[in-house]
Formats: C-alpha cells, sequence, structure tokens
C-alpha cells in the first residue's frame, strides 16, 4: 500500500536561481514511512541523495528529458 505522495517541480526555481532546498525540506518533513516524494529537477540532483539517505529515503533517478529528471524517494520504516 502507497502512502501519501507528495510531487514538486523546482525546474522554474531553478530557472529563477531560487534556491529549492527549503521547499524541499518542508515538503518531506510530514511524510511517513511508505510515503513517496516526487522531485522534477533540470538536473541529476546528486547533492540532495545523501541528505534524503540520511531521512531514511530511498531514491530511483530517471532522466526523461534532457532538461527534466524525475527523482522517486521513499520514505523507508
Amino acid at each position: 500500500m502507497v502512502g501519501t505522495i507528495v510531487e514538486l517541480d523546482v525546474r522554474e526555481d531553478l530557472q529563477k536561481k531560487i534556491e529549492p532546498f527549503e521547499k524541499i525540506m518542508n515538503a518531506i518533513k510530514p511524510l511517513q514511512s511508505g510515503d513517496m516524494f516526487i522531485l522534477h529537477a533540470p538536473f541529476k540532483p546528486i547533492p540532495l541523495f545523501p541528505i534524503m539517505k540520511a531521512k531514511g529515503f530511498t531514491y530511483e533517478a530517471e532522466q526523461i528529458e534532457k532538461k527534466h529528471w524525475k527523482v522517486t524517494f521513499i520514505k523507508q520504516g
């Protein structure tokens, strides 16, 4: 059973030079075990991976277009 799914697209923020880190952290704060966070970014957000891992998330990154990465994070129990 999949819990809550939160989806966030930060491509526009990054285009406007707005750092989306705080927005991402606020989005994942309420997530529980089994919940999913889907991030859309213009590049593979490698610096985010160890942070999310430390917060108990596994992830899968997939490149959809040249400047569109979809990363699915799943909160572990």
